[in-house]
């Protein structure tokens, strides 16, 4: 792990990213790294809390921000390969997991508020993508909330206007918009209404059956269709995409229409998945358009958005996204503008007041680690199976 670790992820990533005009990272941790006896966390191997510390060192030189997600939770809050523990749910099950977990962010919330990091880290993300289904009930997650922000916000020292974000636990956001106010998250310490508090959903076309079933436009309808839900979240309180990629699986034919698939016979097909050289001009245009309507609705309509991931195999890969072109330069360029009925710039002055903390945003972000290539089966969400590598996750 010690080789992983001082390789994967290095200032000259973060200087490249930040070259690309990306804002912030957001980077994964498991509760193991936090634990007070290293001795008690088998499997998971000890160690990362310092390249986490590197990493926002680097950051900081670098002249961006960021958001620490606390990716795996004492038991695993969703069964997911990326929380940890594979298979289970037995965070809320699990005598004391809760308890640990809110144990963990209130040592996470006094460290990263202190004068050391004040200045870059800007947010907390209290647990990834607690499922809301078979062992987890979205009452007690919704409890665990309100207990955690609490916690969270009593151990903060030198920044007291941390943000501290919820993951969506893939319910409809409305079903969160009571949450500020039982919180009390509507103000500052400068006395302001700026939001405390802020939800992260996670935005995917490539897991859930009804979508990948979708042609190429309908991809992109699907986008479109999302900015009503986005904008009144964001009414509420700041809404980011915390994860999103390029990645579905459509096929285009030489006459240019499109259908769901990962393969064709047919000659003049070619598919999104296939290798980037082999790609006819109808897909590499349909992959920047996909990936701009997304830019659009998500930054357009939320407070900010994070590529799922900084390296990573295929449309999963930021870097090789500016490279081969299908991720915008500058950001703002757009070769397909207004897909989804406005342009950002439409949207200047509607979204200046919708900051992060420290009045900066985290619209153009990306998350410092890497896709499991291959996709088994996903829920609503990322991270297929296995193939695990990045900066904060560590198993033995």
């Amino acid at each position: 792990m010690k080789t992983h670790w001082e390789t994967w992820f290095t200032q000259d990533t973060v200087n490249t990213l930040a070259s690309y005009g990306l804002t912030a990272l957001r980077i994964p941790i498991g509760y193991w790294s936090f634990v007070d006896d290293a001795s008690s966390i088998s499997p998971y191997v000890y160690g990362a809390q310092d390249y986490l510390d590197q990493a926002i060192g680097w950051a900081q030189s670098a002249g961006m921000k960021v958001w620490v997600d606390l990716h795996g939770a004492p038991g695993s809050q969703n069964g997911y390969d990326n929380s940890g523990h594979e298979g289970s749910v037995d965070w809320q099950t699990g005598e004391g997991n809760i308890n640990q977990t809110i144990s963990v962010l209130t040592t996470m919330a006094a460290k990263y508020s202190g004068s050391d990091y004040a200045n870059t880290v800007v947010a907390i993300e209290l647990v990834n993508e607690p499922i809301s289904w078979g062992n987890n009930d979205v009452e007690v997650t919704r409890q665990f909330y309100i207990d955690a922000y609490a916690s969270a916000r009593a151990a903060l020292t030198d920044n007291q206007d941390l943000m501290i974000i919820m993951h969506d636990s893939f319910e409809d956001l409305s079903y969160w918009q009571d949450m500020p106010s039982t919180v009390g998250a509507s103000s500052s310490s400068d006395g302001s209404s700026q939001q405390l508090l802020g939800i992260d959903t996670h935005r995917y076309q490539v897991f859930d059956d009804s979508q990948t079933s979708l042609d190429g436009d309908g991809h992109i309808e699907n986008v479109c269709s999302q900015a009503n839900e986005i904008s009144a979240s964001n009414d509420y309180m700041p809404t980011y995409v915390g994860e999103w990629s390029a990645a579905v699986n459509v096929c285009f034919f030489s006459n240019g229409s499109s259908s769901a698939g990962t393969s064709c016979d047919e000659d003049g097909c070619s598919c999104v998945t296939d290798d980037q050289a082999t790609w006819t001009s109808d897909v590499t245009a349909f992959v920047r358009k996909f990936v701009e309507a997304q830019m659009d609705v998500w930054e357009g309509k939320g407070s900010g958005y994070f590529f799922w991931s900084q390296a990573g195999p295929g449309l999963w890969n930021f870097i090789k996204g500016v490279e081969q072109g299908w991720i915008p330069q500058p950001l703002t360029d757009r070769e397909y503008p207004s897909q989804c009925g406005f342009s950002l710039s439409d949207m200047t002055e509607s979204s200046s007041s919708k900051k992060m903390m420290m009045h900066r945003r985290a619209d153009e972000a990306v998350h410092v680690r890497r896709r499991r290539a291959a996709v088994a089966k996903r829920e609503p969400h990322v991270l297929g199976a296995h193939l695990v590598e990045h900066l904060a996750r560590q198993l033995s």
